[in-house]
């Protein structure tokens, strides 16, 4: 893992096309500000495990029989 220290109004840049600017430092909670293209998922990570379960339970055998037998 790369840490960065970085100030308010200050950015960083990933893979040439997007970046993350912080916007507001209050206390404890800091806001940031990402600019990506529309291609680029931007998720909360807790919202993207919430998606990756949910794909492997729809992947698993019990999901692929359902769909077996939904297709005859």
């Amino acid at each position: 893992m790369l840490a960065l220290s970085r100030k308010k109004n200050e950015a960083l840049v990933i893979n040439n096309n997007v970046e993350v600017t912080v916007l507001e430092i209050k206390g404890e909670q800091v806001k940031l500000g990402i600019s990506a293209p529309r291609e680029v998922p931007v998720y909360r990570k807790e919202v993207y495990v919430q998606i990756q379960d949910a794909n492997k339970e729809a992947g698993d055998v019990g999901g692929m029989e359902a769909l077996k037998n939904l297709l005859g």
